[in-house]
Formats: structure tokens, sequence, C-alpha cells
């Protein structure tokens, strides 16, 4: 037990994502590639659009035939013609000349701008006054301008949002290459843990965290598998570990990782076989009993038994191990906002305070107030909106400091 509670710091912790890999890749349809991760780059075959189109409803010019046109001396043109939605134009558009165009059409030869009809008269069948002039390519999308030829247009690594399948899609991609979805084992440990649908008898309490982890895992667009409750017997812990392992790509336990005579999850871990400890206790608070394994390829967690603990190291730890075997190109970032602080807040030099805080908007901004309370209260997780994160070299932040609050 030597490694006991020789604690790391969390960007210790956090820098051992880079030990492990994400999970390998597989082609999907493109409807079923929403919050999936990108395999593989993507470039564009051509030019996107590939053609200049029209941002506005107006006249294709050769923006040279309106310099220096005003309300007072508007420039006279001569309609050529209309342009057809979603056809190529069968003319060249002649020095002098404009020709009708709709929002998203192709300009025709020789255009290279979009004068707005609110800025045109036309005066017959013929021809049109100009009050405006344009610049080059203004109220025009150049064939390359959103793409050209050969760039990568989405990085192996990225997350896909709607905008990204909307791209795919304009590609005329039908499928994606994508990571396979990362599968969590959740194993919920301790014999005063009983089912949520039983009534607790003093000293025994429902299984809250299984299902706490199970949303952020979730929330993280990952699936979850629950493997139940096990009693402290070792023999019971280490079988159901080893199916987990054989079934998941990352293994949650929750409880048996503080000091304590049948607290055994470390002693588990060291048994399993291709397993080995790297983490027994994080130098931040709530959160310090924290286990990290690796067996394998795969990261096993023991998590505290105290609700709020294990949310805080879910959310500020094991979140970004999920982040790396689902495949993010880079670490995903916190979302921080500013706030004020509306209390003195104490912390202990030598480790990482996450405090929670509710965030209230009022006349002079965002404040943060601290939600009191011990860390097995979950009542302190459920009022709160966000962390804040007190570095380890600080005894603690001032009333009316604005800081950086980590959203939950």
């Amino acid at each position: 037990m030597s490694h006991f509670f020789k604690v790391k710091t969390l960007d210790d912790v956090l820098s051992m994502t880079r030990q492990f890999g994400p999970t390998d890749s597989e082609t999907v349809d493109i409807r079923s590639a929403f919050s999936r991760i990108l395999a593989q780059d993507v470039r564009t075959s051509g030019d996107m659009p590939g053609f200049r189109r029209a941002t506005m409803d107006g006249f294709a010019v050769h923006a040279s035939a309106t310099f220096g046109a005003s309300e007072s001396t508007p420039a006279w043109l001569e309609i050529q013609g209309t342009v057809p939605m979603g056809q190529v134009p069968d003319f060249e558009l002649a020095p002098g000349r404009a020709a009708w165009i709709s929002t998203g059409g192709m300009l025709p030869e020789g255009a290279d701008a979009v004068v707005m009809v609110e800025h045109t008269q036309t005066i017959d069948d013929t021809s049109v006054e100009i009050y405006k002039s344009v610049a080059p390519l203004q109220h025009v999308i150049d064939a390359n301008e959103d793409f050209s030829s050969g760039d990568v247009v989405l990085a192996a690594g990225t997350f896909i949002r709607p905008q990204e399948g909307g791209l795919a899609a304009g590609l005329g991609l039908t499928t994606l290459p994508v990571h396979r979805v990362p599968v969590v084992g959740i194993i919920s440990t301790g014999d005063e843990i009983i089912p949520i649908d039983q009534e607790p008898a003093p000293g025994r309490i429902r299984d809250i965290n299984s299902y706490a982890l199970s949303g952020f895992v979730q929330e993280a667009h990952a699936k979850v598998i629950c493997y139940g409750i096990v009693k402290d017997d070792p023999d019971l812990l280490q079988g159901v570990c080893e199916k987990a392992l054989a079934e998941t790509d990352m293994v949650l336990i929750s409880g048996g990782s503080s000091v304590g005579t049948r607290d055994f999850t470390v002693e588990v871990l060291s048994s399993l076989p291709d397993t080995r400890i790297l983490v027994h206790g994080m130098s931040v608070s709530p959160g310090k009993p924290t286990i990290l394994a690796q067996s394998g390829t795969k990261p096993v967690w023991g998590l505290p038994g105290q609700v709020v603990s294990a949310m805080v190291v879910m959310k500020m730890v094991v979140i970004p191990f999920l982040h790396r075997i689902q495949g993010y190109r880079e670490p995903k970032p916190l979302v921080r906002v500013p706030a004020r602080l509306t209390r003195n807040v104490a912390s202990a030099q030598g480790r990482r305070d996450f405090v929670r805080v509710m965030l209230e908007t009022g006349p002079e901004g965002v404040t943060a107030k601290p939600v009191l309370g011990k860390s097995g209260l979950i009542r302190t997780m459920v009022h709160a909106d966000g962390l804040l994160d007190i570095g380890e070299n600080l005894e603690g932040l001032e009333k009316d400091i604005v800081t950086r609050v980590i959203l939950l």
C-alpha cells in the first residue's frame, strides 16, 4: 500500500490522458453522425460553393460600371436578361449592362458584384438606374470563398454538430468515418447501498451515485452499462470488474476509495491481470480519495463514495479522459463565465478547491454566491450552477473579486 495517498495534482492526473487512445472507427450514415467524433480528415474535392452566387436580390453587374453612382447621379445600365434560379446563365454579361438575379443565383460570366434591389430603379424592361456603387464581390460569395479544392474542411477529432453535418451534406457525403461511441461501465459498492426502489433502514442509503454518474456519461454523448450494487466482498467485486472490463471502454467504481478496513478497491484492481495503479489520491477538495488504474488499454476509476465528491471528480477529471477515448482532437475546454464573488471564501494551500456556487444576475452583472454545506450533501450540487476553482497556491478568494466560474 505504499502508493496510498501519495497525492497527485489535478494537472498531473489530466496529463495521463495521453496514456489512453480513442475507440476504433466505423462508418455511419450522415444522419447518424450527429454528436459523434470524426475519425478521419474530410477534404473537399472541389471549390465550395463552386460558383459565384448572389447573397441579395438585385442586379448582377460589373462593379466598375457603378463607380460614382449616387442618388443625385445614378448610373444607367441596360438590362441584358434574367438569371433563372438553379440554372447556369446562358449569356456573358457585357460591359455597361446588368442582369436581374435572386439570392443564391449564379452570377453570369463577366459579373463580379450585385447591386441590392433597394438601390435600383427599373426604368423599363430594358434599363435600370443604380443609385449606389458596389465594390468587386460585394453581395457575392466567390466560387472558393467557403473552401478551396483540397482543403481539410473537417479535421479528425472534430465533434460533429449540426453545422458540421450540414457542411458534409453540402459536400455530397452520405456517410462519415467516426469513432465508435465509448461504453462506460458503472459499479456501485458498499454493504450500506440499496436499490433506489427500496426504503432505507438506519445506516443504509439509496444508490444515488450510479444515477448521477450515468447522467454525466450520457451528457458527454457516451453509453452506460450499470452493473448494479456489489457488496463489500473482494471476490464479488473482482468478478464484476472483470466482466465490466470485457464489455466496456472505461469502468467507474463508486465507493471503496477512502481509507478504511473494508475499502479494498485498490487491492482488487491491483490483482486484475495487466493492471497497474496510476493514481491513488489527488490534491483536490472534494475528491481527494480518487483512484485511477490502467487495465490493459482501459482506464478504471475508483470514485469517492460521497456523492458531491464523486460528481466533482467526474466533471473535472473523468470526463476529460472520456473525451480522449471518444477521439476529440483537443481537450474540450471547460465553459467558464466571469462572476463577482459575494463573500470571502477560505481555502487550504497545497490543494485545489472546487467550491459550489449559485450564479445570479443583477444590476451590477453576474454574481457567484457560495453554496455552503458538507460534501455529502447532494443539495449543494442541486443548488449550484457552477464551480469556483481556487488554485493550490491560494489561501482563498476575497469578496467582490471577479473570478471565472466553471459551469455545471
